[in-house]
């Protein structure tokens, strides 16, 4: 429960966590004895802090099938697409198989992905992944065959085609089976050559658009004066907190491919927002730098209820002529309150990293943590933003 006073235009919030690790905590943060980490800021580099408008990847995908695989691929008879596409292939080679029972366990229908990377030209050669879209064991030994590759427009991009290259592994006999990793998708290096270039002229453009990958008012305006500094005022504006607009200046001796090139080696120091972003199933934390936790006082409120069942057996006398052997019931309940309870008070600006170094030096497990963290949140002593996923 939380309680509120005041003292001297002072407001203190009382919170209820085990006061044991408090006070480690406090003594910690006292006499310094954890290795902590600063808070400063860390320039990084333009190039790494946004992406340029229109330079980008482009996904693509495509149906195709796999071939000689050792009696791991789809069954025909619960895979209909795969006999289909096989039977389709046959005829475009001059096998007519219409109307035959085929029974082969060798072919595996897939799906192909890639990723277009901007400006690649054709003939240049990219990754490809393959994952199995039947009942297939394992694509292990298998062959893809030539698969167009199309993108969000329909138009096919690339073409792909090789011996797939598959990490995990399945072996099983009558009584058992082994399986390491994911047998049915696998990964083709170089395994598909570009037929059609993604147009984009960057060489002729007088201005550019500079993408925040994360937007920031101040991280914004910061990008912004940094380059024109560099180029002269009036060369970049911020226009929102994820956008910043570049143009190439009077007299610059370049287009705005030599001006990206120019800019992105600059250093700006990021800002970001104050956050703490829990993941509850798995125990993991993870905070900003800025959070910091105000004034507050913490006080033990455990109390522990213990239940124990001890049936016993009761059954007659010897040589009793009634009776029976029956289960008697046996319950011992029991509470605990730890005493010596005191209230604890952190100072003012007492960064969140110093709290979780002493909670780590005592051993709290991160759901402890999530716990106490959501407690001082709920009081209005975190000053950050909490997001749980």
């Amino acid at each position: 429960m939380a309680l509120k006073s005041k003292r001297n235009c002072t407001e203190i919030e009382f919170l209820s966590v085990p006061a044991r690790f408090i006070t480690a905590v406090l003594l910690a943060i006292t006499i310094s004895s954890f290795t902590l980490v600063g808070t400063a800021e860390a320039s990084s580099r333009i190039k790494d802090l946004t992406d340029i408008e229109g330079v980008r990847e482009n996904q693509l995908i495509g149906y195709g099938l796999i071939v000689g695989l050792d009696g791991t691929g789809d069954s025909l008879r619960n895979a209909p697409f795969t006999k289909q596409s096989l039977q389709s292939m046959l005829e475009r080679l001059g096998v007519n198989t219409r109307g035959e029972t085929i029974n082969s366990n060798n072919v595996a229908a897939v799906m192909v992905t890639a990723n277009l990377h901007p400006f690649a030209t054709q003939g240049v050669r990219i990754d490809i992944n393959v994952a199995a879209l039947g009942d297939a064991k394992s694509l292990r030994g298998g062959t893809l065959l030539v698969t167009p590759l199309l993108g969000a427009d329909g138009e096919i991009y690339a073409v792909a085609q090789g011996p797939i290259a598959v990490g995990g592994f399945t072996a099983e006999g009558e009584g058992g089976s082994v399986t390491k990793g994911v047998p049915t998708n696998g990964r083709i290096s170089n395994g598909a050559i570009v037929e059609r270039e993604i147009k984009f002229d960057l060489g002729n453009m007088d201005s550019v658009r500079l993408s925040l990958r994360n937007p920031d008012f101040t991280t914004a305006r910061r990008v912004a004066r940094s380059i024109n500094r560099y180029l002269g005022i009036g060369t970049a504006v911020a226009n929102d907190p994820a956008t910043v607009s570049l143009n190439v200046p009077k007299g610059f001796n370049g287009t705005v491919f030599d001006l990206v090139a120019d800019i992105e080696q600059l250093r700006v120091d990021p800002d970001q927002q104050a956050r703490v972003i829990i993941d509850e199933n798995q125990g993991i934390i993870v905070m900003g730098a800025d959070t910091r936790v105000s004034t507050v006082a913490i006080a033990q409120g455990s109390l522990t209820i213990s239940v124990t069942e001890t049936p016993q057996v009761s059954q007659p006398s010897p040589f009793a002529e009634q009776g029976e052997t029956t289960v008697v019931p046996r319950t011992d309940v029991g509470a605990e309150e730890e005493s010596g309870r005191k209230l604890m008070i952190l100072d003012d600006g007492v960064s969140l990293q110093k709290l979780i170094d002493g909670l780590n030096a005592l051993g709290v497990s991160p759901r402890d943590m999530i716990s106490i963290l959501q407690t001082i949140k709920a009081a209005g002593a975190l000053q950050a933003d909490i997001e749980v996923i």
